[in-house]
């Protein structure tokens, strides 16, 4: 079903490996010009252009942009309470992970009156980005809102596409976590234009700009942050989901099999890659991905997804070369399932989040582990990380110096702002010792 990259006696090069690598052809720069359009009617026209372009793309116009209080309310009254259960539960699990991503404040002794201490302040308000596509997303509502909460961010607002199929208003399960959470700002907006709102504020709803725009979204949500970045921070130009699971000849078939589907029916251009050292193993996966692909509900999404260029069964001499591209991958999702994960582990650098072993499914993570599911996807792991409440904080050095301190440096500054021709810096110094 899936394509082979047989590795097998290569020694490929770093470059090589990342030549191999399969991805889809999704584009956010050929999105780029028209999320740039999008955002500047917003810009120029308001909640009108909003509500407009609510209706070109997601074939409704909301009665209004902001979500009232009382359709918050309702929403969660009327959750399932098994969806609310687990949703509370998800919740505790990953604000206690968060708390651990927190740093506890610092205190730098360099001298006699020198000091330099590190605190992490949290912006100030942000944006917070639902999808509402091809499936509903209350998880993603827990894990953009909870490290944002655990951060200190004092003002939370989220927006998240109308649906025809609730008259317009955003999904009710979604609206029922936001209120779980205690978030009551909700806009039923979507695509670059929301990102655009965020970025920009929309004074004729008194929403203000945002200082950080963060969660998933289609190519379109992700051209809009990529146009809006600098004038806000944002966590990542989210892609199509990806999965890359490393597997030796201990691992179960069908678990390696259930675990790609899983994340092959997100998308028709989500990436499902097995790497292993077994080719027995991979005959046997191929055989229980076919069977597990024809019995599933999104049966036609899977096969898109799993015959697509951007999903291969990789054959590999050993566990280290399975490892090495792995890393050049940079999957959204790794999976080690082998007899001794440790060691695979040990040599992986790239991956947005690691699940071990065989009971640890990447579905675990995307709604129970406590571990965020906001991942950098599209190989964006191998130089960024994914959402956390550190995302939300800023490290700023605070000094403290006091006159024996700055004299202790004084000759030193005198000399580098010589040496780089700014006498004024070293003249700031010299006039508080009567220079």
């Amino acid at each position: 079903m899936m394509h082979t990259i047989d590795l097998r006696g290569a020694q490929p090069t770093a470059a090589e490996l990342l030549a191999l690598v399969p991805r889809s052809r999704s584009d956010v720069a050929a999105a780029e010009p028209v999320a740039a359009e999008l955002i500047a009617d917003v810009r120029a026209r308001g909640a009108e252009a909003l509500l407009d372009q609510s209706e070109r793309f997601d074939g409704v116009r909301p009665e209004s942009l902001r979500v009232p209080r009382a359709h918050l309310d309702e929403a969660a009254a009327g959750l399932d309470p098994a969806v609310a259960d687990a949703a509370r539960e998800s919740i505790r699990r990953v604000r206690e992970a968060c708390a651990a991503q927190v740093p506890p404040p610092g205190r730098t002794v360099l001298g006699e009156g020198a000091v330099v201490e590190q605190r992490w302040q949290p912006v100030g308000r942000v944006g917070l980005y639902v999808p509402g596509g091809k499936a509903v997303y209350p998880s993603s509502v827990i894990m953009n809102v909870v490290p944002a909460q655990v951060a200190g961010v004092g003002s939370i607002a989220i927006a998240s596409p109308p649906q025809p199929d609730h008259g317009g208003r955003v999904h009710p399960t979604i609206l029922g976590i936001a209120a779980l959470l205690g978030v009551d700002e909700v806009y039923a907006m979507g695509g670059a234009g929301a990102i655009g709102a965020f970025a920009y504020g929309l004074p004729d709803e008194g929403m203000d700009p945002v200082q950080v725009v963060t969660g998933p979204g289609n190519r379109f949500v992700a051209a809009g942050k990529r146009v809006v970045r600098g004038v806000v921070g944002i966590d990542a130009e989210a892609g199509p989901t990806d999965i890359l699971v490393i597997a030796d000849g201990a691992a179960d078939p069908d678990l390696v099999a259930a675990d790609l589907v899983s994340q092959a029916e997100h998308d028709e251009l989500a990436a499902a890659v097995l790497v292993t050292d077994d080719e027995a193993l991979a005959a046997r996966v191929s055989e229980r991905l076919t069977a597990r692909q024809a019995a599933t509900r999104h049966a036609e999404r899977v096969r898109a997804s799993l015959t697509g260029e951007q999903s291969a069964t990789v054959l590999v001499d050993d566990l280290a070369q399975a490892a090495a591209f792995a890393n050049a991958f940079g999957p959204e999702h790794l999976e080690i399932q082998v007899d001794d994960p440790d060691a695979v582990l040990a040599l992986i650098e790239n991956a947005g989040a690691i699940f071990i072993g065989p009971f640890s499914p990447v579905s675990l993570g995307d709604y129970s582990a406590g571990s965020n599911h906001v991942l950098p996807t599209g190989g964006h792991a191998r130089f960024s990380s994914g959402l956390s409440a550190a995302t939300f904080l800023r490290p700023q050095q605070v000094v403290r110096y006091d006159e024996q301190g700055l004299a202790g440096v004084a000759s030193g500054i005198d000399a580098l702002a010589l040496a780089e021709q700014l006498p004024a810096h070293a003249e700031a110094v010299r006039a508080r010792f009567g220079g």
